[in-house]
């Protein structure tokens, strides 16, 4: 694949991105795309190795290595070396459903499994996968896929994030007929107001969610199941309903003060900046604005980093990251060997953004908040923080310990609580009458997909709780392939 000899002689180049004092100026993309001759380079440098590690899809030390979708990255790789687009989209898409938003959002576990990786920089799959649907796109090569025929059986799916957008893509080529509930404004769920525009442009999702509608399927907005229509209508309409609806209730902190104003759940702040910006409102709503406000964001991983290029862009006096982790070594630690995922040291587009601004990496490690401090209005103040260090008990686990003499009080206007997910939220579930599993999650097994309810099923952050966008496409493609099974007694899906 690629040039025999292309990991040898070229070396791995890193996405353009535009600069980042320059770019929080506005709320467009920060990644430029490569230029055909860097993207052929590129392309070859991926070997012809004996087993590609970048698809094998699985979970290896509680983190995914190798592509869930299972892409056929050594091909459209070749493909692209040898300027055959084309034939690189077709490919692309036998596995993939929307490559446009994977290529902008995934963390890209196929390159840390990736066979170059090993001993040097992994092949630049995420940035060629990119390439490959935006071209697709833009020359024309992207149309409506009208089914020839319908199958008289109809489906309704909760919920329009990934996973959903997945399995009603595939039914409707299926020739089903799919009906998406969404009770937002905008579909596409998390796509749409859970990542920043300067991360993943909502043209390009709204552009997706209307190229599904001309191809039959339909959508229905700012519908909530239980409020606007109940489940059991749905149950009577449709031959099947899929449950789709992500793990939207996140983790709170409840330690004292957190009453006091300006303490926000971060997927409540980055939903109101992104319907700003939709909106075309030039202020977004004074308890989310963080202009010239000392902005805390207490949690390390990417919806953090979301909420700090979020705060920067609105003008922050200052912007801290807490995470309860020490830092990241700079090269895989011994327990950490390929083809699992590298956790290893790096800025993201949000760190360069807060250094560039601020003039140094926000992220403070090890941390832990203890108390929130108030002003005589209700009004937060401050917070009150103490260093964690990470040690092993007498059983030999590893536990965290506080570190006595290294309390802390930082000045804060508005902190954004950003400490993951901890299942779905459960009236829609209790509507519905379906299982829950301790961890609040629907109760359904991988791979079957079906809850205790007839017709009911479930995929997606829904089932597996908080997840990435290739494990939501893998479950909406698979609940697609098992519905249409059930419905029709054979399957002509993948």
């Amino acid at each position: 694949m690629g040039k025999a000899t292309g990991f040898i002689d070229y070396k791995r180049e890193e996405a353009t991105e535009r600069d980042p004092k320059t770019r929080t100026g506005d709320w467009n993309e920060y990644a430029a795309p490569f230029s055909d001759v860097t993207l052929k380079t590129q392309g070859a440098r991926c070997m012809d190795c004996g087993t590609p590690f970048c698809h094998i899809g699985m979970e290896i030390g509680g983190a995914t290595s190798g592509c869930p979708i299972y892409n056929l990255i050594p091909e459209w790789n070749d493909l692209v070396y040898k300027g055959k687009w084309k034939e690189a989209l077709e490919r692309l898409m036998l596995t993939n459903n929307f490559p446009e938003f994977t290529g902008r959002v995934c963390p890209a576990p196929c390159e840390g499994s990736c066979t170059v990786a090993i001993s040097d920089p992994a092949v630049t799959i995420k940035n060629i996968e990119r390439a490959i649907i935006d071209k697709g796109f833009e020359n024309g090569w992207i149309t409506p896929r009208i089914p020839k025929k319908r199958t008289g059986k109809k489906i309704a799916i909760i919920g329009s994030g990934p996973a959903g957008l997945a399995s009603a893509d595939q039914l409707n080529q299926a020739g089903h007929s799919v009906t998406v509930y969404e009770r937002a404004d905008r579909a596409g769920g998390l796509l749409m107001y859970g990542i920043p525009n300067m991360k993943l442009e909502k043209d390009v999702v709204e552009r997706r969610v209307n190229l599904l509608r001309q191809e039959g399927i339909d959508f229905i907005l700012n519908t909530e199941i239980g409020k606007d229509i109940l489940a059991e209508e749905l149950r009577e309409q449709y031959d099947a309903v899929i449950l789709c609806t992500g793990a939207q209730k996140q983790r709170d902190l409840v330690i004292k003060g957190r009453e006091a104003k300006g303490i926000h759940i971060a997927m409540d702040y980055l939903t109101a900046s992104t319907k700003a910006l939709l909106d075309d409102k030039h202020t977004i709503q004074p308890a989310f604005d963080a202009e010239g406000k000392n902005v805390i964001v207490i949690g390390g991983g990417d919806t953090g980093a979301d909420c700090i290029a979020t705060a920067v862009r609105q003008g922050a006096k200052s912007v801290t990251q807490f995470g309860k982790h020490p830092q990241l070594p700079l090269a895989r630690s011994a327990d950490n060997q390929w083809p699992e995922y590298p956790h290893v040291f790096g800025l993201e587009y949000a760190h360069k953004e807060a250094k560039a601004v601020y003039g140094q990496d926000p992220r403070q490690y090890s941390i832990q908040t203890t108390k929130f401090v108030m002003d005589e209005q209700g009004n937060l103040k401050e917070l009150h923080t103490i260093d964690m260090q990470k040690v092993r008990n007498e059983q030999g686990m590893f536990v965290y310990q506080e570190v006595e003499g290294s309390e802390k009080v930082w000045p804060a206007e508005l902190v954004l609580i950003a400490i993951g997910f901890e299942g779905t939220e459960t009236p829609l579930l209790t509507e519905f009458g379906v299982n829950v599993t301790p961890n609040k999650r629907v109760e359904a097994a991988y791979g079957n997909y079906r809850t205790n309810v007839d017709n009911v099923y479930a995929a997606g952050d829904a089932r597996r709780g908080q997840s990435l966008i290739v494990w939501a496409i893998n479950e909406g493609r698979d609940v697609a392939k098992q519905v249409d099974l059930q419905l029709m007694g054979e399957t002509v899906l993948p």
